[in-house]
């Protein structure tokens, strides 16, 4: 009966020994500090630089035909780009736009070319 009864304390340590493996865990990172990150010798730099970047890019795709392009520049906190498109009546949408923290987002557009429709000519069908 005694060793019976030790199996099944045996039993019930080992069935329940992830719940003290997790408090052991849980011990362990509660006594962690919180603040740690590494070494700090007090030689912090702040390495911060204004944003600056300079892109462009085009498409003239002679399958689809899809023509556009678009250039960008960025100094701080100011945008200045232009970006092209030809459309399909044949005239071509030009946007130059600026943005800044001060005026927002400010676009001209223009439409450069004359717009050609294509002709659909009316036959009449007999029945």
């Amino acid at each position: 009966m005694a060793s019976k009864r030790r199996n099944m304390v045996y039993k019930n340590f080992f069935e329940h020994s992830y719940v003290i493996i997790f408090l052991g865990l849980f011990a362990l990172a509660v006594a962690v500090p919180l603040h740690y990150q590494g070494h700090d010798h007090g030689n912090h730099k702040d390495y911060y630089s204004p944003p600056h970047y300079v892109y462009e890019y085009k498409v003239h795709d002679g399958h689809t035909g899809d023509v556009k392009s678009h250039q960008e520049t960025r100094e701080g906190d100011t945008v200045k780009g232009v970006y092209m498109q030809h459309q399909p009546d044949g005239t071509i949408l030009e946007v130059h736009y600026t943005a800044d923290k001060h005026n927002g987002y400010n676009a001209v557009v223009k439409k450069l070319g004359k717009s050609i429709h294509p002709q659909h000519y009316h036959t009449e069908h007999h029945h």
